[in-house]
Formats: structure tokens, C-alpha cells, sequence
């Protein structure tokens, strides 16, 4: 059996394929995806498993450089907003390098998202509580 903090083997193998640049959506419960993209739905009900339990787990696993969130995030949900800027900082001191964030209207993170090489669904129910995280070298 695994050992590290992340069980679910469809997210584990997405994670482990992820090369430098690559994109991962964690998204809410209610952002499109396109029937096409890989995704791991983990949405089991409202809420469950919340949107920063599933970004922190996922953090464990794969090294990150660069986030993009959408602008609205700051105003519709400034609670998760402050808890993804903490953890992106706490993140960012454990691995040794700094993560970017970057902000963008809600309709281009839409696209933006699409082309990401996976998308993680949570049971989130709060609003613009997603996020793209781009895949870093640990070297």
C-alpha cells in the first residue's frame, strides 16, 4: 500500500505523468469539463471532499511554480482566497522556491482550465474556488 498522503490511484498516476509546465484544475463542483479531458472526479456529495482539503493533498505530491486563479475569487470568496494564499506560501518555503500566483477574469480561467492535462473535481460549493497549478522542477 502507498505510503504517502494521497490514496485515490487515478490523481496518483495523473500527478506522477505531470511534466514541467503541465497543468492541474482542482475545481468546485460546478466548473465545466470538457467530456474529453482526463479528469478525477472525487465529488462524493456537497462539500465532500472540500475544495482545500483536496488542493493540500495534492500539494504533498506534485511541486508546483505557478498558480492562476480567477480575479472574481477576491471578491465572491475572500475566505478560501486567504487560505490558497497561505498554503501557496507555506507550500512555496518547504519546496525551496517561490510559487507565482496569477489572477485572471473567470472566463479565460474557463479556457485557460481546458487546456490544463488533468482536472481534480471536489465536492466544493462555494464559489471560484478553483485553481490551475503548473507543475515545477524540483531542481
Amino acid at each position: 500500500m502507498k505510503k504517502t498522503a494521497l490514496l485515490n490511484s487515478s490523481l496518483s498516476q495523473l500527478i506522477a505523468t505531470m511534466g514541467h509546465t503541465d497543468g492541474l484544475t482542482i475545481c468546485d463542483a460546478g466548473l465545466p469539463i470538457p467530456a474529453a479531458q482526463q479528469t478525477v472526479d472525487l465529488a462524493l456529495t456537497a462539500g465532500v471532499p472540500d475544495f482545500m482539503t483536496t488542493l493540500k493533498t495534492v500539494l504533498k505530491e506534485l511541486f508546483v511554480e505557478r498558480v492562476v486563479l480567477a480575479e472574481e475569487i477576491k471578491q465572491y470568496n475572500p475566505l478560501i482566497l486567504q487560505q490558497v494564499t497561505d498554503l501557496f506560501a507555506e507550500t512555496a518555503e518547504q519546496q525551496g522556491k517561490p510559487i507565482a500566483i496569477e489572477f485572471i477574469p473567470h472566463q479565460q480561467f474557463k479556457a485557460q482550465s481546458n487546456q490544463a492535462k488533468g482536472v481534480v473535481r471536489s465536492g466544493e460549493c462555494s464559489p471560484y474556488a478553483n485553481v490551475i497549478l503548473y507543475s515545477g522542477v524540483p531542481f
